[in-house]
Formats: C-alpha cells, structure tokens, sequence
C-alpha cells in the first residue's frame, strides 16, 4: 500500500520535511517512490509547498494520507 506522509529531512534541532509517496511497510527516511512537495513548520508562518495536481494523482491512485499529510492537504485546500 503506498502512504503519502512526511519524511524528516535538515540538521539536529532544525528538521523540515519532505511529503512523499511511499511503500508503507518502508522506514521513515527510506527511499521513497515521488516527492511530493515539502513542509517547514520552523519558520513563522509555516512554509508549504505542494505539487498539487502530483498529489491529487497519487490519490486517484489509491495513495492514503497520513494524518498529518491529510490536514496539510486540507489548509492548502487540495482535498475537501
């Protein structure tokens, strides 16, 4: 089953992640099959950014959101 979920990228104490779509039964920081966009809470606002129509296409797919990956995609208004 593939996941579209956050995986941990930047030094100690100053992370920031990439959204990817990848094998669920992989480990976080694996190789991962598509980037999708990228995640940055540490700055004020948050920064995201997200190739929509590659995100809407793993989800025809049948790619399942994590949590989190879900409300990211929900405040930048790609799903309902």
């Amino acid at each position: 089953m593939v996941k579209l979920r956050l995986t941990r990228m930047g030094s100690k104490k100053a992370p920031f992640y990439r959204i990817v779509a990848i094998d669920s039964r992989k480990a976080r920081d694996a190789q991962y099959l598509d980037k999708i966009g990228y995640y940055d809470p540490t700055k004020e606002p948050a920064i995201v950014n997200i190739d929509s129509e590659k995100a809407l296409a793993w989800l025809a797919k049948g790619a399942q959101p994590t949590d989190t990956v879900r409300s990211i995609l929900k405040q930048q208004e790609i799903i309902k």
